[in-house]
């Protein structure tokens, strides 16, 4: 193994800290192949002293980063931009390898993540102020995005590229240092992230790694010398990273869950609703944000749709994510597995049609080497009701649900109606319905005729509702904000200045 990336790759997964790995004192916990079962590393848990000493790290960075030209700053993001797309294929392998996704569909990932590592490289653009000459006679008034300080990412294990490039091209581009604490599920890519943005030449410290669980989290959540806290998980968890962080004074950004639906009205084109339906209720086996989880069926468009649906849900290609041919990888664990069809278990339970179960699938075919990993197909039912905990609550899994209402106003009254308001999709040939759907529905992101609306680099992500805390969206311009604080300067001369004390309020002369 080389050693530039020996971290990486090694048995133990451990830190990045100062510009150089870091083996760890904590406790040890097993990553896992998704798809033979086997242990494939040890990742090593931050202990809180650690994550003091990643802080102090990037405190000390700091002011020299900070000061640093913006152009000068984003030359370095454009060596590792070079180094992103040179190593694109390693780092899906590696995502592969520790989440199981299908190795195009982590190639993706990667691709999204280098877009705002592109978006990022505009930096000098993105931190002018603005400035007004003459305000008032003998003033002029300006602003300044200026850095924060010390920020931290915390962040999932179903994108582990992606997700951190969400957070920290953006903040590091503005002058921050960052301290990110990946899901310890699938530690290597964060690492070997770190390495590629040494190699690029940022300077030691200011971007660096802890693994870690609850421990690590609270030690960041808590520290003194941490300015702002970026977050992407589960709505309970996101609850209490807004409110400890907050708490504790710092600015929070925590994208929370989800339920995403899919309306497929009448006039859809049929196949095109059913090859949306397979690939973003089953895609990465579910295990996404944006995974479309319940399917809206308008009117009589179920009769024409479920067959084609069932046939197609039944042959899903579930292989080992390196195999070419596979549609969807394992489940990332045994607990998720356990968890998924736990609920699978209670829509039985609840009076759901279940017409495709996807508990019995047993893995890719003898010889394959894949008896052993947490295999499962896709699930379908049918009937499901607002009332029942499967529609109500995220699954993050391949369950896809299907509700049958009479009208697009039933089904925008449904979707308003639920806690979460992510991502939500309206498969229509109507302009008229699509105008009405994005205009009346309360959700953050919305596609018509895209079963995915994950915006662009440059217009930022997040939710409504119970699927976003904290007021500003994640990249796109508003990350710019949130990794920035606003400065206002006036300013005059002794020239300009009349003689003799000012009591009153001042205004514009």
């Amino acid at each position: 193994m080389n050693a530039s990336h020996a971290s990486a790759g090694s048995r133990n997964a451990g830190h990045y800290i100062g510009g150089r790995p870091v083996d760890g004192t904590g406790s040890r916990q097993p990553v896992f192949n998704p798809a033979t079962g086997a242990v494939a590393k040890q990742v090593v848990l931050a202990t809180p002293d650690e994550v003091n000493r990643a802080v102090a790290s990037a405190r000390a960075a700091f002011p020299q980063w900070a000061d640093t030209p913006p152009i000068r700053r984003a030359r370095v993001l454009f060596r590792f931009l070079e180094l992103m797309n040179k190593h694109r294929d390693e780092l899906a392998h590696l995502i592969t390898a520790e989440h199981g996704k299908v190795f195009s569909d982590a190639q993706g990932e990667v691709t999204r993540g280098i877009d705002i590592v592109e978006f990022a490289c505009g930096v000098p653009q993105l931190l002018k102020g603005a400035h007004t000459e003459q305000v008032s006679t003998g003033i002029d008034n300006w602003t300044l995005r200026q850095p924060l300080g010390v920020v931290a990412g915390i962040t999932p294990f179903n994108f582990p590229v992606m997700v951190p490039m969400w957070m920290f091209p953006v903040a590091i581009a503005a002058g921050n240092t960052f301290v990110l604490k990946p899901s310890p599920t699938d530690p290597s890519a964060s690492l070997r992230i770190a390495e590629l943005l040494s190699e690029a030449g940022l300077p030691d410290g200011v971007f660096n790694v802890v693994q870690g669980d609850k421990v690590a989290v609270n030690a960041l959540l808590e520290h003194p010398d941490v300015k702002a806290v970026s977050f992407v998980g589960s709505t309970p968890i996101a609850n209490y990273i807004y409110e400890t962080g907050a708490r504790h004074g710092k600015r929070v950004q925590a994208l929370g869950g989800a339920k995403n639906h899919m309306v497929v009205m009448p006039d859809a084109d049929i196949d095109q609703a059913v090859d949306a339906l397979i690939g973003a209720g089953y895609g990465s086996a579910g295990e996404r944000c944006m995974a479309v989880s319940v399917a809206v069926l308008v009117g009589d468009v179920a009769d024409r749709l479920l067959p084609r649906l069932i046939e197609r849900t039944k042959t899903l290609k579930v292989l080992d994510g390196e195999n070419p041919a596979a549609e969807m990888g394992p489940i990332v664990t045994r607990a998720a597995h356990e968890r998924i069809s736990g609920y699978i278990a209670l829509g039985v339970q609840e009076g759901a049609q279940l017409l495709v179960d996807g508990r019995g699938f047993q893995g890719a075919q003898a010889g394959d080497g894949c008896g052993d990993g947490f295999w499962m197909g896709g699930t379908l039912f049918d009937h499901v009701t607002p009332d029942m905990r499967i529609y109500k609550e995220e699954i993050f899994g391949p369950v896809l649900g299907c509700v049958r209402v009479k009208d697009l106003k039933e089904a925008v009254d449904l979707i308003n109606a639920h806690e979460y308001g992510n991502g939500v999709a309206c498969f229509t040939r109507d302009g008229n319905v699509a105008r009405e759907f994005g205009r009346r529905i309360e959700v953050g992101m919305v596609g018509i005729n895209v079963p995915i609306p994950v915006p662009m680099a440059w217009h930022g992500f997040g939710g409504w509702k119970r699927s976003l805390f904290g007021d500003m969206h994640a990249y796109g311009e508003e990350g710019v904000r949130f990794y920035t604080r606003q400065k206002s300067i006036m300013q005059r001369w002794p020239e300009s200045i009349g003689k003799g004390a000012e009591f009153a309020m001042p205004t514009a002369k």
